[in-house]
This record gives structure tokens, C-alpha cells and sequence, in this order.
């Protein structure tokens, strides 16, 4: 099995029910239900072309934040 990432995930206690009841009703864990979910919605976001516009945005922002940031005696 490939390395993992522990991540704390606060959830309202009605959507923490609704979870670990799909979780029971298909006999598989939270961690794993949970695991699905956030995988759909990053292969969403892949195909969703405003997400992806402003993506593009945030990396060239990025970019220019990171540039101002490297040394001048490069």
C-alpha cells in the first residue's frame, strides 16, 4: 500500500450521520467512503472549465507572488 496523509476533517455532527450511514449501508468504512467523495469531486473540478479558468488565474498569481520573493543576487 502506497504512503498515506492523515487529514482532520471537522464535520457537523448531521453530515458526520449521513456519512457513517452510507458507510454502514454499503459495509465499507467512513475513511473509505470519504476517500471516494473527495476523489469525485477533485476529478470534477478536472473537468469543470470555470474551475480550471480560475485555476490558471490562481497559478499565475502565484507565480508572480513567487517571483518577487527569489533573491536578486541570482
Amino acid at each position: 500500500m502506497p504512503p498515506t496523509k492523515s487529514v482532520l476533517l471537522r464535520l457537523d455532527p448531521s453530515l458526520a450521520s449521513e456519512l457513517q450511514a452510507v458507510a454502514a449501508v454499503e459495509g465499507r468504512s467512513v475513511s473509505d467512503v470519504a476517500r471516494e467523495a473527495i476523489r469525485s469531486l477533485v476529478e470534477q473540478r478536472r473537468r469543470d472549465p470555470v474551475f480550471q479558468r480560475r485555476l490558471e488565474r490562481t497559478l499565475d498569481e502565484q507565480a508572480e507572488v513567487l517571483g518577487k520573493l527569489r533573491s536578486e543576487d541570482r
